[in-house]
């Protein structure tokens, strides 16, 4: 019972804290958009989905910080940044 009520919080939490970022031009990488978000606070990790034949990523990604403010924080100052000419979109994931 309560160990399983500790996990399901705990995900709850990384996913409050995860960012969706979007309209990501394709010189993008995870290192940039990490070193990006770094910025709005500590980044724990960086998926950006690829194509599986090209490699390429697919124009988004979600970037997980360590807390919920942390994430509410990147929201705020990282949404319509432009990363190669192209504005970012940040909303919840």
């Amino acid at each position: 019972g309560r160990e399983a009520m500790a996990v399901a919080a705990l995900d709850q939490r990384n996913q409050d804290a995860t960012c969706y970022v979007g309209n990501l031009d394709e010189q993008l990488t995870e290192e940039l958009l990490w070193e990006m978000m770094l910025q709005a606070g500590p980044v724990i990790n960086v998926h950006m989905p690829r194509d599986k034949v090209t490699g390429s990523h697919q124009g988004y990604g979600f970037v997980e910080f360590r807390t919920e403010d942390d994430a509410d924080y990147a929201l705020k100052v990282m949404n319509s940044v432009k990363l190669f000419g192209k504005p970012i979109r940040v909303n919840k994931a």
